[in-house]
């Protein structure tokens, strides 16, 4: 099966296809035919964070381009003198009529290029900010409409988890129950699952995300956005510098030994601003901050993820979300389960995968496809606070 992948829920652009084969477990195998991204980073940083208008306005000019990169690494890019042309009706305007630079693109697209080779199209509709989501749902929508090929929606976090499954070692070693550790800039979530398609939300944050405590925290500490990179590669020069006293300045673990899964990071992030609260900092200052700060997020989140995977039995811990790039909260995972005797497996993508991407949309679409759970184009709806499975 041909699935094409559309990724729009924050500041990245991506398109992917890939060819897929078998059920989910040790029969899968996947080929990336295509893959392509473009990044907003650099646009968003003088507001210190993502803008969504902007953010839904780079969406529309980029997706034709991206469209086209991935369709030609994937051989199918073919000119309508090979074949025939697209057929490009008239409900495309209106379906696109929010996004008229969109439309614009498309049809000379569409008027030059055949259908491709793809039996269905998976599209991010939640969660994240929506008018960013509705762009790459709408044009999933059209694309749909000119190609006569079935939509999958697919939650961005399910596509986090299935993406750190997907290695061929981790294919042939994960079991059920699985617990997913999901760290992202607006999510900080504990989920259970015991098959595929089966979740149950057993923690989250109450507050403030982990990924956004660290933006918060880079910003007081006068750091360039994305923060959370930043603060980590200061945090990391900390523990190299000889000068720098570790845990000289202490700040709290928010919820670490209440009886429940949930986390909380706005105590910590005011925390911080308190410290700095009318300081200059010197470099040296700022390394103890970030360091003790990378600290306690990553005490929080490795002490109660380790609580839940006892609680419930689980085999196997995923983690996903831009978050999980960071190395320090990796070894700091490894480190533990090594200590416990390596009660379950460590699923971790690696870091380039780790951030927002087009491939786990793709392949969480294309296990949907499989059960042919298909969205009604009409009813299909982007939803920012879109929730990935039941409450606990």
């Amino acid at each position: 099966m041909r699935i094409l992948g559309i990724e729009t829920s924050c500041d990245e652009t991506a398109v992917c296809i890939i060819t897929a084969d078998g059920s989910f477990g040790k029969d899968f195998t996947f080929n990336i035919l295509g893959n392509a991204l473009r990044s907003q980073a650099a646009l968003h940083a003088e507001f210190g964070g993502v803008f969504p208008n902007l953010a839904k306005r780079e969406h529309a000019k980029n997706l034709v381009p991206m469209l086209q990169k991935a369709l030609e690494a994937a051989g199918e890019l073919r000119p309508s003198s090979e074949g025939t042309a697209v057929e490009t009706p008239l409900p495309l305007k209106k379906i696109l009529e929010r996004e008229p630079e969109l439309f614009a693109d498309l049809m000379p697209f569409a008027l030059r290029y055949q259908k491709p080779l793809i039996d269905a199209i998976a599209v991010t509709h939640g969660p994240g900010l929506e008018p960013a989501l509705w762009v790459g749902v709408n044009f999933a929508k059209a694309l749909s409409t000119m190609w006569s090929v079935p939509i999958v929606a697919v939650n961005h976090m399910e596509g986090h988890i299935v993406l750190s499954m997907m290695k061929e070692e981790h294919l042939a070693s994960f079991e059920f129950p699985v617990l997913a550790l999901l760290i992202s800039g607006g999510h900080t979530e504990l989920v259970l699952s015991k098959s595929f398609g089966d979740y149950e939300l057993v923690g989250q944050t109450r507050d403030d995300a982990a990924g956004e405590a660290f933006d918060k925290v880079a910003r007081l500490l006068g750091l360039p956005y994305p923060g959370g990179p930043e603060v980590s590669r200061l945090a990391t020069k900390a523990r190299e510098c000889d000068e720098v006293r570790p845990h000289r300045i202490s700040l709290p673990r928010p919820m670490l030994h209440e009886d429940n899964f949930d986390f909380s990071f706005s105590g910590l992030k005011t925390a911080v601003r308190r410290m700095v609260d009318g300081k200059k900092l010197d470099n040296k200052e700022k390394m103890e901050i970030a360091l003790e700060f990378e600290d306690a997020v990553a005490d929080v989140l490795v002490s109660k993820t380790l609580r839940a995977v006892d609680a419930y039995g689980a085999n196997t811990i995923v983690v996903g979300g831009g978050v999980s790039a960071n190395t320090h909260i990796r070894d700091r995972l490894k480190a533990a389960l090594a200590d416990e005797g390596n009660v379950a497996k460590l699923l971790i993508p690696p870091p380039e995968l780790a951030t927002d991407n087009a491939i786990m949309v793709t392949l969480a679409g294309y296990f949907h496809a499989l059960k042919k759970e298909f969205a009604d184009p009409v009813e299909l709806r982007a939803n920012g606070s879109l929730k990935l499975g039941r409450k606990a």
